[in-house]
């Protein structure tokens, strides 16, 4: 039996391409290269009256390990700061939250090596769905003259939205996020009723703009949203990369 074109049925299933294997390359845009702002000077503010803080300078209570959610986060904490700790893997906090207004300080070592995505890379996820590297990634990375894909490079949402500007401080300064975040909703049958957003400034800069999250990031393959979820613990990641471990400090959020 002929079909459309007068094709067979198998002569028009062997007609159909068969999609390639997605490999990391093909989700990494590197051009046009995101333009560079010098910010102003200063970094911290302190939190309002109605933050909950999540790191004091003194300890990581409020955190725990994503392996093991039972166990404290095993970061180092010195004066004033905490590094992440190669090898022990992402940490969360202990609650979690819906919409919110988050601050987080993150400084690159000065004597940072490496280049592209392995020079102090880490992230800051802003609604983790579960372990690993599961939700959604605000890209940490020394982006201070060490080019890599747009759209993973400091202040990207990772492989999805490069940052509108390149307005980051050199190694050994302190770098600022204050995000505002808007968590996806679901209707009652698990799709999609609307999609996260989020703004980020970037010591002190606009880089993301009310920007609609894609979905959940990926490191290979198309996001999506293909697991309803509510409220999730804001994640930093241990990313793996051979660099020196990069620090944070301050951080405080505003449930909305």
């Amino acid at each position: 039996m002929l079909g459309v074109f007068g094709l067979t049925q198998a002569q028009a299933q062997q007609t159909v391409p068969t999609p390639p294997k997605m490999v990391p390359e093909m989700t990494e845009f590197w051009e046009p290269e995101v333009k560079v702002v010098t910010p102003g000077a200063g970094t911290g503010i302190a939190a309002p009256s109605d933050a909950i803080i999540l790191f004091d300078g003194k300890d990581l209570s409020q955190w725990v390990s994503v392996k093991d959610p039972s166990a404290p986060a095993g970061w180092t904490v010195n004066k004033g700061v905490f590094t992440v700790k190669k090898g022990t893997g992402n940490i969360q906090t202990k609650q979690s939250f819906l919409d919110y207004q988050l601050h987080i300080e993150w400084q690159i070592p000065a004597n940072i090596t490496g280049k592209s995505q392995g020079r102090g890379n880490s992230g800051v996820f802003l609604s983790s769905i579960g372990g690993g590297d599961a939700g959604y990634e605000l890209q940490v990375l020394d982006s201070y003259n060490n080019r890599t894909y747009a759209n993973g490079q400091a202040g990207s949402i990772y492989k999805q939205f490069r940052p509108l500007v390149n307005s980051m401080r050199k190694p050994g300064e302190w770098n600022v996020y204050d995000v505002v975040f808007t968590a996806p909703r679901f209707k009652e049958d698990g799709t999609l009723f609307s999609p996260a957003r989020v703004t980020v400034f970037h010591n002190g800069v606009l880089i993301q703009n009310n920007t609609q999250i894609k979905g959940p990031t990926q490191y290979i393959g198309i996001p999506d949203y293909n697991q309803p979820h509510g409220k999730g613990p804001i994640k930093l990641q241990d990313h793996g990369d051979p660099s020196e471990p990069i620090s944070f400090r301050n951080i405080w959020i505003r449930e909305l």
